[in-house]
């Protein structure tokens, strides 16, 4: 057992907000380390574990966000003892969730717990049930483009980085990812073709060595869209690293526009403009 470890819980029924506030009730007591759904959270970088909001169906949610599993278990405890973290806040719907989070990670006996209604009002624990309720979404506590990677094809939602008050009013500054767990979808989530097309147009009229895109064809899976180019080039560059050079910033303007990962990409320059 790791008994150097400070353990703390921030505990809150399902949907009420705990995700979002986690930043902040971990700054206020200066803790790096956050156990949520699955996942070990480092100073806003998922370091080990996988999402129980990735599971396909409610129980097995439950079985990952408890580490119920022998081999997340080790996962998770190979992390612990890799990073060495002073403190843990550990994120659960009940006491009880807790302490059987903590029992299963042999980690010591619980040291503070924080309620959500000690750091939320009524009205906004109304609200994220509303949230919740109505349109499926829940929230990770680190940026968009920790989970991208993780969460390829599913629908993800940055709330913007802000500063605000937290605890004692001490200014922190965060920002948190909203997703759709995959057993709470309704409907597909998918992006027209056209929207690829007009950001590899858009981006193709910024770079020189290209004249005209002729041809965008993508193929959508769930691991990402696959995405054939077809452009005119100008004279006299030089083909293989203006395109890859293009290539990459297409990448990187598709993933940050449509927060979907780009499977792969190829780029054929089928013509060359004199």
């Amino acid at each position: 057992m790791n008994e150097d470890i400070k353990v703390y819980a921030f505990v809150g029924p399902s949907g009420t907000g705990k995700s979002y506030r986690a930043q902040m009730v971990a700054s206020q007591y200066d803790i790096k380390f956050i156990i949520d759904d699955g996942i070990l959270v480092k100073d806003n970088e998922i370091v080990a574990g996988n999402s129980a909001k990735k599971a396909p169906t409610k129980i097995e949610t439950v079985k990952r966000a408890l580490f119920i599993n022998e081999a997340q278990q080790k996962e998770m405890l190979k992390a612990i003892k890799k990073y060495k973290p002073e403190s843990i806040l550990i994120l659960g719907t009940s006491d009880n969730m807790v302490k059987e989070i903590a029992e299963n990670l042999k980690l010591p006996k619980i040291k503070k717990t924080i309620y959500i209604t000690d750091v939320a009002t009524e009205e906004e624990i109304d609200s994220a049930k509303r949230i919740r309720t109505t349109e499926g979404k829940h929230v990770i506590p680190v940026p968009t483009f920790e989970i991208k990677k993780d969460f390829s094809g599913f629908l993800l939602d940055p709330l913007q980085i802000f500063k605000t008050n937290g605890l004692g009013n001490k200014p922190y500054i965060s920002e948190k990812s909203i997703i759709r767990p995959t057993f709470n979808y309704i409907g597909n989530f998918t992006i027209s073709d056209t929207v690829f097309r007009q950001i590899i147009e858009y981006l193709s009229l910024k770079t020189d060595a290209i004249s005209e895109i002729l041809k965008v064809r993508v193929n959508n899976s769930e691991e990402g869209p696959t995405i054939y180019i077809e452009a005119e080039v100008k004279y006299g560059i030089n083909i293989l690293s203006e395109l890859s050079s293009f290539k990459e910033k297409c990448i990187k303007e598709i993933e940050r526009l449509t927060t979907m990962n780009v499977r792969s990409m190829r780029i054929i320059a089928k013509k060359i403009k004199m």
